[in-house]
């Protein structure tokens, strides 16, 4: 007698769902990306890993994680899949391609350079040197680009 209503709210939760579950996959996609990016360079310029992440962490929950590396492994990835959740409220927007790679990487870049130097686990950014800001966007972007990529690879109808 009465037929379902192809945009009522079973519908829109499941687009909701379904962009979040996408943009999980890509932010995974875009963390394993920066981290091949991360370790290439860090070959390169034999910079050591950084424990900014893991220390944001650790100010931001208050623990004391009993292995650093470790602690600061699982931060690095939960805090770039997390960062796919963005990515896919840009696609359930309509948001695609450049633009919305473009918007996710300003939001994460600006978050980067912002919240380690306000919970201090970083110097001010006036102290940081040219080169420092390079690879950090660099790395940053290669994040965006595949996690944006892979978004909309799987959004193609």
């Amino acid at each position: 007698m009465f037929k379902k209503h192809r945009n009522g709210p079973g519908m829109l939760l499941g687009k909701f769902a379904g962009s979040i579950g996408k943009g999980l996959i890509a932010g995974a996609a875009g963390t394993a990306a920066m981290t091949i990016s991360q370790m290439i360079e860090m070959k390169i310029t034999k910079r050591e890993a950084s424990n900014e992440p893991a220390e944001a962490a650790e100010k931001v929950l208050d623990i004391l994680p009993e292995n650093e590396k470790t602690f600061s492994n699982e931060v690095h990835w939960t805090y770039g899949i997390s960062w796919g959740i963005p990515r896919g409220i840009l696609g359930l927007f309509g948001l695609s391609g450049l633009p919305a790679t473009a918007i996710h990487f300003a939001t994460i870049y600006s978050t980067a350079l912002i919240m380690p130097t306000q919970l201090k686990v970083a110097p001010p950014l006036n102290e940081w040197k040219p080169k420092k800001f390079a690879v950090d966007a660099l790395h940053h972007a290669v994040y965006a680009l595949v996690s944006g990529l892979v978004y909309d690879a799987m959004s193609q109808d």
